[in-house]
C-alpha cells in the first residue's frame, strides 16, 4: 500500500496551471452570466446532505464570488504554481493540486456539517491555492515573496504568518466570509501529501535551509 502511494508519476511538463487556470475563468463566466449555476458548482452542506450534489466538494473550488476573488487566487495560482509544476511534473501537480483542494473541501463540508452551517456557500480556489503555496515554501524555502510589492519574506515565513492570521481570524471571527478553515485544511493536506507522496518532512526541510523559516 505504501509502495502505491509513493509511487511516482513520469515527469512531464503540460503546463496544466494554464489550464487550471481557463477552466476557473470559464466557471466564472458561466456564473456571471447565471448565478444560478452556482447552486450546483458551489459548496452548499445542505444541498450535499438532502439532493446529493455530492460533486460540489470538488466544483467549489472551481466558482469564485466576484472578478477580485477570481484573480487574487489565479494570481497566486499561475507565480506559484508555475514553479511548483516544473518542479513536480505536470501529472503530479495535477493530482497534488485537485487532491487537496477536494479534501479541504470535503474537511469543510464535515466542519459545517457539525456546526450547523447547513446554509454555508463555500466556493473559490483558496484551499488548494495555499496548498501549492505550502509546497512552493518546501521546495524553494530561501525563495522571497514581495509582500505589496515591497515586503520580501521568505515563502516559509510567509506560510507560517499566514497559518497565524487564518488561525487568529477563525477564532475571533473578525472577517466575515473568508474560509479561515478551508485555507488551513490546504496547509495540512499539503503538508501530508508530501509526507506520504515524497517522503518529506517539510519542517526539516525549513530547519535545514538556515535557522529555521524565520532566517
Amino acid at each position: 500500500m505504501n509502495k502505491l502511494l509513493r509511487k511516482q508519476f513520469r515527469y512531464t511538463y503540460a503546463n496544466y496551471t494554464l489550464y487550471l487556470i481557463m477552466i476557473n475563468f470559464f466557471v466564472f463566466f458561466l456564473t456571471y452570466i447565471n448565478r444560478r449555476i452556482l447552486i450546483y458548482v458551489a459548496m452548499i452542506p445542505g444541498l450535499v446532505i438532502e439532493q446529493g450534489y455530492i460533486w460540489q466538494v470538488f466544483t467549489y473550488m472551481f466558482a469564485h464570488a466576484n472578478l477580485q476573488h477570481i484573480i487574487f487566487n489565479m494570481i497566486g495560482l499561475f507565480f506559484f504554481g508555475t514553479q511548483i509544476e516544473r518542479k513536480m511534473g505536470s501529472n503530479e501537480f495535477l493530482l497534488f493540486y485537485l487532491l487537496t483542494g477536494t479534501l479541504a473541501g470535503i474537511f469543510s463540508f464535515f466542519v459545517y456539517l457539525f456546526t450547523g452551517g447547513y446554509g454555508v456557500i463555500l466556493l473559490g480556489a483558496s484551499g488548494a491555492v495555499f496548498a501549492v503555496l505550502f509546497a512552493f515554501a518546501v521546495f524553494f524555502p530561501y525563495a522571497k515573496i514581495f509582500v505589496f510589492g515591497i515586503l520580501p519574506i521568505r515563502a516559509p515565513v510567509l506560510v507560517l504568518a499566514y497559518t497565524a492570521i487564518e488561525l487568529f481570524s477563525q477564532i475571533t471571527r473578525t472577517t466575515s466570509g473568508v474560509a479561515h478553515l478551508t485555507h488551513l485544511a490546504g496547509f495540512a493536506f499539503a503538508y501530508l501529501y508530501l509526507r506520504v507522496r515524497f517522503r518529506i518532512d517539510p519542517f526539516e526541510v525549513w530547519k535545514r535551509s538556515g535557522r529555521g523559516p524565520w532566517a
